[in-house]
């Protein structure tokens, strides 16, 4: 089964800091484009932060960039979402997602990706 599994939500205040865990299993994460993103209720999904296809650079939305951080782990299958200085706008449940075709650049913020997680909730208190 191809899967993504999302986990490291919480409850924080204000200024505190949690780092977002996606699991992979079924396939090989390596080889895909990952993005996070995010959804409050009410709100539209949005892009938070992702990895531009073949280059792995580092993109950002301006409400997250300087804040937080992606990275993985290759042997793990593991992608992380290192978020800093937390703020109450901040609270969403987080998604990672996944599309194998080639995404270039900051267009992985706004793509349309295959695979989805079933979000982890995070709450900043203030």
């Amino acid at each position: 089964q191809v899967q993504l599994v999302e986990s490291g939500g919480g409850l924080v205040q204000a200024g505190g800091s949690l780092r977002l865990s996606c699991a992979a299993s079924g396939f090989t994460l390596n080889y895909y484009t990952v993005g996070w993103f995010r959804q409050a209720p009410g709100k539209e999904r949005e892009g938070v932060s992702c990895r531009g296809y073949s280059d792995g650079r580092p993109y950002y939305s301006a409400s997250v960039k300087g804040r937080f951080t992606i990275s993985g782990d290759n042997a793990a299958n593991t992608v992380y979402l290192q978020m800093d200085n937390l703020k109450p706008e901040d609270t969403a449940v987080y998604y990672c997602a996944t599309v194998y075709s080639g995404v270039y650049g900051s267009a992985c913020l706004t793509a349309k990706y295959e695979t989805w997680g079933q979000g982890t909730q995070v709450t900043v208190s203030s």
